[in-house]
């Protein structure tokens, strides 16, 4: 009996520094932010004044364009970023181990990099100049120089692109665990049966990694939504608005105007936005997958 209180009182103890980190950094946050959102907010005194936040940001012309820009991207990105890291995932699968390696350090290495020190390599490659990288390439073509970050019609899918490529490592390193957890003799059956390739991938491989797809999707989906870091510095939210996230508004609310109740409320409307969506992506992915 003595030897089971003393485990249960180090099992309180292991379990006290997580809970203690959860409630300083994450729930402390948002119930302040809560509070705050109900506020106009001052350092020496806060005036409390209902729903006039929420109201204000309903109001907002730019929060639903921030909301659409959003959309976009988590639309554009998300697809095509689980398309190729599953595609390259497959592709890498074949070599040895040491092969692979190398490739899914290549391809990680970017997730390990510094955001900013991305953005300015970014930033050198769609230079408007002709010493930009991709002006660069089209000029041997006889591509005029594009402004590439400036203009309204390419600054939305250049962040697209960007992301894409930055975001592919993580997902090829998880893609790869799940494939190499497939049984073999699933491969075996269908050879027997003589499977094609494609007929591989379709029957075999993907109704088993089903599961890490679905993870996949709603972390890229709830990062989409998140979005903030690439607007910010590439073209901080321009040109006209064009590329401002919701992320990106919420932060010029409160450390460019000093809203800081008014940035609450859309921190917490987009969190409730990134939950629901969340929510009916996993309830229609995993209604036929079992785990």
């Amino acid at each position: 009996m003595k030897k089971m209180k003393k485990d249960t009182m180090w099992a309180y103890l292991f379990i006290l520094v997580p809970l203690c980190t959860f409630t300083i950094f994450t729930l402390y946050p948002v119930v302040s932010a809560a509070i705050t959102s109900f506020q106009k907010y001052r350092p020496l005194g806060s005036e409390w004044i209902g729903f006039t936040n929420y109201i204000n940001t309903f109001k907002n012309s730019l929060f639903y364009k921030s909301l659409k820009n959003t959309l976009v991207y988590t639309v554009m990105t998300v697809p095509v970023g689980m398309l190729l890291s599953f595609t390259i995932s497959i592709m890498i699968l074949p070599f040895k181990k040491r092969i692979q390696s190398v490739f899914k350090a290549a391809f990680y290495l970017p997730a390990i990099a510094s955001g900013v020190a991305l953005s300015f390599v970014w930033k050198w490659i769609y230079d408007p100049l002709p010493s930009g990288l991709l002006n660069s390439v089209f000029h041997i073509f006889g591509i005029s120089n594009q402004n590439w970050l400036g203009s309204g019609k390419t600054a939305m899918i250049s962040l697209v692109i960007m992301a894409v490529f930055a975001g592919l490592g993580g997902n090829i390193i998880i893609y790869i665990a799940a494939l190499l957890g497939i049984d073999p003799s699933y491969y075996e059956a269908a050879d027997m049966d003589g499977a094609t390739f494609i007929q591989k991938i379709r029957f075999v491989v993907w109704p088993l990694v089903k599961p890490t797809t679905i993870f996949l999707t709603i972390t890229s989906v709830i990062n989409g939504f998140q979005s903030f870091q690439n607007a910010y510095l590439m073209t901080g939210g321009g040109p006209d608005n064009e590329t401002t996230m919701a992320g990106l508004l919420i932060f010029n609310r409160a450390f460019k105007y000093f809203e800081y109740g008014e940035a609450c409320a859309q921190a917490l409307i987009l969190a409730g936005i990134i939950a629901i969506f969340a929510i009916l992506q996993f309830k229609l992915s995993a209604n036929d997958v079992e785990y």
